[in-house]
């Protein structure tokens, strides 16, 4: 695991969803020219408006299987991202984009085989969070709390926050049928 980084919240900036349309249109291309369509969502906090966040896209790639994404490292590698594997999560490809000048992370694109539960997981929470801006500014202030414990620690601040998801993801995923 990598060292941990300071942690830098900015306020929600709508751009951010258009960089990572335009990011999503350049690993779709990329990789149907290796014949691998995917399907890719915009997840995590950017993802949700009115929620401070790090200022990294987050990409959620759909492929039809890990296989697939396997022999699609060469064009993923051909965009500069960097191919870390399951990187901790079985079942899970992780590769990160970083800006060639000063080396901040501008991008992870987490990709897993169609009918992996962690699809829904992830798509689920995003989405009761965008059509709950009440409970979106809880995960906010929350965030908050857990940048303000570990400003310096971007590893101990994902644990701190980490009992908050996953609480609201099991009720997300209890309502919709998808307990896992």
């Amino acid at each position: 695991m990598p060292a941990p980084i300071a942690v830098r919240l900015l306020p929600h900036d709508p751009c951010w969803a258009y960089w990572a349309e335009a990011e999503s249109d350049r690993l779709r291309a990329a990789l149907a020219t290796v014949g691998v369509g995917v399907e890719i969502h915009h997840i995590g906090s950017t993802a949700i408006a009115g929620i401070a966040a790090k200022p990294i896209i987050d990409l959620l790639g759909v492929a039809p299987s890990l296989d697939t994404l396997d022999s699609s490292r060469p064009a993923i590698e051909s965009l500069g991202y960097q191919w870390k594997g399951e990187y901790g999560l079985a079942g899970r490809r992780y590769c990160t984009l970083d800006d060639r000048q000063t080396g901040a992370r501008l991008v992870q694109f987490h990709a897993y085989a169609a009918g992996d539960p962690a699809i829904i997981r992830h798509i689920a929470f995003r989405d009761h969070l965008r059509a709950r801006p009440e409970l979106a500014a809880d995960y906010g202030r929350e965030k908050a709390r857990c940048a303000a414990l570990h400003p310096q620690d971007s590893h101990a601040y994902s644990d701190c926050k980490n009992d908050w998801i996953k609480r609201v993801e099991a009720k997300v995923l209890r309502a919709i049928g998808k307990d896992q």
